[in-house]
């Protein structure tokens, strides 16, 4: 078990796993419509049951290399996540992606946070390419992708099918090189 501090105001990021499905549902549950206003995990998660089926789910992404789950804490309290919602180690490709509850926006913890995974990926995992794909009506989704030196590569449009309607979909990533340009910047 890891934590690694997210900064100055005690914010942690550590694995979210299985035996925190509790924390993970009332995580969720304090942010439904929030969060599922651009991203359906409120509509997979939505009980203890489907909440630990989820974790379990990424529990063996983790095991198989193939995409990672982490939780972000305030004060003891599970707020949101950043992810690899896949990892192709062998390809150099992560598609990275977050979640945060109402109480906790606005506080730079998803940026601070998916920048942490991001250096981890580019320079533990030798990943080449980073991708975050977000709605192009998600604006805070938007400007964490901007934060992180990620170039937008293009719209899927109309793509997504989510809650009836069809998302524009933006495709943003950062290549190694230019992260760690980036981070010497910083």
């Amino acid at each position: 078990m890891f934590a690694k501090c997210l900064g100055d105001d005690g914010a942690e990021l550590r694995p979210l796993e299985p035996r925190h499905a509790e924390e993970f549902l009332a995580n969720i549950n304090r942010g439904r419509e929030f969060i599922g206003q651009h991203i359906g995990l409120p509509d997979a998660v939505t009980d203890l049951d489907t909440g630990r089926a989820y974790l379990q789910a990424y529990a063996e992404k983790t095991a198989a290399d193939t995409g990672r789950l982490y939780g972000i804490w305030t004060a003891g309290t599970l707020v949101g996540g950043v992810l690899f919602r896949t990892m192709d180690v062998e390809r150099g490709t992560a598609e990275a992606g977050c979640w945060l509850e109402p109480s906790a926006a606005g506080r730079g913890l998803v940026t601070r946070a998916a920048r942490m995974i991001v250096d981890w990926a580019v320079e533990e995992r030798g990943i080449h390419r980073v991708e975050w794909m977000v709605s192009a009506e998600n604006e805070p989704s938007i400007a964490v992708a901007r934060r992180l030196g990620m170039t937008k590569d293009g719209v899927l449009r109309e793509s997504h099918p989510y809650r009836g309607k069809r998302q524009d979909i933006e495709v943003w990533s950062v290549l190694a090189p230019e992260w760690r340009a980036g981070k010497q910047a910083r």
